[in-house]
């Protein structure tokens, strides 16, 4: 259901100017194809959020294989993954898995999602490229 409320960019235009035009909030952009499971459950995640992140962030969807013309430039090759944005520059995210461009796996709680949002919001308006998540989701813990 979060995938067919979630705003859709149907165009590689219509993401840029997503990413350029906004200017006082982060940019959250879900890439994926809408019928993976993966992504669905992220949608979900996004939809019930949304309300609450939106004085500080919007967030978008695009399907990868409608829009492939980032697929490439962003290394979009996960099932689901989630890339944050402030006035036209990609925040990247220290996560503690040693991909730090992008979010590509699953977050369980949608406090999480707020929080690593809002980690993004405050250090993008301080003009930092990279933030620390708040939350450690290395595996070295899960043996």
């Amino acid at each position: 259901m979060g995938s067919v409320i979630l705003q859709h960019l149907r165009s590689g235009w219509h993401v840029d100017q997503a990413i350029v035009s906004e200017e006082c909030r982060v940019v959250c952009i879900r890439f994926g194809n809408d019928a993976n499971d993966e992504c669905m459950g992220m949608d979900e995640l996004l939809y019930k959020i949304v309300d609450k992140v939106k004085n500080f962030a919007v967030v978008y969807v695009v399907d990868t294989k409608d829009v492939p013309d980032f697929n490439a430039m962003y290394e979009l090759y996960d099932p689901c993954t989630l890339m944050f944005f402030w006035r036209n520059k990609h925040i990247q995210v220290d996560f503690g898995t040693g991909n730090n461009n992008k979010l590509n796996f699953k977050l369980q709680d949608k406090q999480d999602l707020i929080d690593i949002i809002e980690v993004v919001y405050r250090g993008a308006r301080k003009g930092v490229g990279l933030v620390v998540s708040p939350k450690d989701y290395s595996t070295k813990w899960h043996y």
